[in-house]
């Protein structure tokens, strides 16, 4: 790693590219709640107890549903997020289209890369120039506080 690159990470599909990866999670209306960042080299599924222990808000006592992609399917997974009363619904891209056209159902992982699309809108979230891991979080949060 290189000195004041915290959190940065040579991403193997991109030729070794320098990047960062943020896991983010919303409502169900999209509105962030949580966002998290580590190196592009880091799988996703590393990322969901970060992601959880950043939720800085109150939970209720009853269980919470959880949507998410197929690329967060393990076992451990599942049971950790049972744990912490999570209810996990792990569907597929092509599960979620087909659903939508047959059924009146909504489709839940689209919400996700919605947000991820407003957060873009702002260079200095979309391009990481700092150094300093703290502001490009804190950028992160500006444009969270804005989207809400």
């Amino acid at each position: 790693m290189i000195n004041g690159f915290q959190k940065t990470g040579r991403n193997l599909t991109d030729r070794g590219k320098q990047g960062v990866k943020r896991s983010l999670m919303t409502d169900a209306n999209g509105l962030p709640l949580a966002v998290v960042v580590a190196g592009a080299n880091t799988h996703d599924i590393k990322l969901v107890a970060d992601t959880l222990e950043a939720l800085k808000a109150g939970r209720p006592d009853r269980s919470l549903r959880l949507c998410i992609d197929k690329g967060y399917e393990a076992g451990w997974l599942e049971a950790y997020l049972k744990d912490r009363r999570y209810e996990p619904h792990i569907h597929s891209r092509k599960d979620e289209s087909e659903a939508i056209k047959n059924t009146d159902f909504k489709a839940h992982g689209w919400v996700v890369e919605r947000t991820y699309s407003w957060m873009n809108r702002y260079r200095q979230v979309l391009t990481r120039r700092e150094k300093k891991v703290e502001n490009y979080e804190a950028m992160l949060h500006f444009s969270c506080g804005v989207i809400v």
